[in-house]
């Protein structure tokens, strides 16, 4: 089969290992995924403070775009196109631009309301006026249509694949909790370590995996939070992990819990349900899709109101307390791990969506 050739335009330091992200591990992957569906990768990784740019950033950009030929099927990653939206503008006539966006600019958190309505402006710019979006989830989909003004045929879904894992062997099944996000505010770990300081009479143990250097300030104020609670022997940041390490922090896990403010999707989620692991997460953004249900019906997992400790706790309780509690949630777990959709799905998708574009392009030159 001969590949066609697409460009995939991202920040740079996707495949940093100190700044692990769901937006990096998909680009990474879907650059790996691609060829199987007809389609030859040309990675272009813009440097940059993303995405706030500099004119270095910006011109690296826009000479990147430059360069490509006329009718060039060119895909960007959301954080670069949506904060330069006067030079991807410049190209839609010339190149077939598809943006796929992972998390909206302005759902960033710790933001002044200035700047993430100037992110947010920004956003909407780039996106009316490309002529295809890809939303890495149903609700981030209907969020973009809705917020931003767009035709509904213009945002397509390619919803993060799961490599399915090894079932994991647990510590004791109940008291080994694992968070997966990098340590930022909108991932709400301080709400993670408020609830549990509630629990103190019960026996368990927390792992906060994920990159510590996003917000230094924010993993000072956690420390803080975690001595000032007298919990510094029963949590442990444990920093970026991948491959193995990874796998063996999520091997000792009972129970998955992620406390985020917004989520497009929450690939963490799907990583842990890979290995019918049960999730406690906040009822926001995707995230109900990623935990979704097993083909029984069962849920693999509880939803919790974001910015509510005590809820949470209390749904903690139940998980420690009540054995029946737990016993559904790890089969059906275990049922939906057997449903998830691998990342081939996800190549799939796009490469449909980059297919349609480049017969677009075969029309307008006919």
């Amino acid at each position: 089969m001969s590949l066609r050739a697409m460009h995939f335009v991202m920040p740079g330091g996707v495949d940093d290992p100190t700044t692990p992200s769901g937006g990096n591990t998909y680009d990474a992957r879907v650059i790996l995924d691609l060829p199987a569906f007809g389609w030859q990768v040309h990675k272009h990784a813009i440097q940059g403070s993303w995405p706030r740019p500099d004119a270095d950033a910006r011109a690296e950009l826009a000479g990147t775009l430059g360069e490509m030929a006329d009718g060039t099927v060119v895909l960007l990653d959301g954080l670069v196109a949506c904060a330069a939206p006067e030079i991807v503008m410049s190209e839609t006539e010339r190149l077939r631009l598809v943006v796929l966006v992972h998390l909206p600019l302005g759902d960033e958190t710790g933001l002044s309301p200035e700047l993430a309505a100037e992110l947010d402006a920004l956003e909407r710019r780039t996106l009316r006026a490309v002529p295809a979006i890809v939303a890495t989830s149903e609700w981030a989909a209907r969020r973009l249509v809705a917020h931003h003004g767009l035709a509904p045929d213009r945002v397509h879904v390619a919803a993060p694949g799961a490599d399915i894992a090894p079932l994991a062997p647990g510590t004791d099944g109940v008291s080994r909790l694992l968070c997966v996000a990098a340590v930022t505010p909108r991932k709400g770990q301080h709400r993670l370590v408020e609830a549990l300081a509630t629990l103190t009479d019960l026996p368990w143990s927390c792992v906060f995996v994920g990159g510590l250097g996003q917000d230094p300030e924010y993993v000072a104020e956690l420390r803080a939070l975690i001595a000032q609670h007298g919990l510094g022997d029963r949590m442990h940041l444990a920093g970026p992990q991948a491959g193995a390490e990874l796998d063996a922090s999520y091997a000792s896990a009972d129970l998955m819990v992620l406390t985020s403010y917004a989520e497009t999707y929450g690939m963490a989620v799907t990583e842990a349900l890979a290995r019918g692991i049960p999730v406690m997460a906040t009822d926001v953004g995707g995230l109900p899709e990623a935990v979704g249900r097993a083909p029984d019906g069962g849920m693999p997992g509880i939803l919790v109101p974001p910015e509510n400790p005590a809820a949470l706790a209390a749904e903690l309780r139940g998980w420690f307390g009540e054995p029946d509690v737990r016993r559904r949630m790890k089969a059906a777990a275990r049922g939906r791990r057997a449903a998830l959709d691998g990342w081939a799905a996800t190549a799939r998708s796009l490469a449909g969506v980059l297919g349609r574009l480049g017969r677009d392009a075969r029309k307008g030159a006919a």
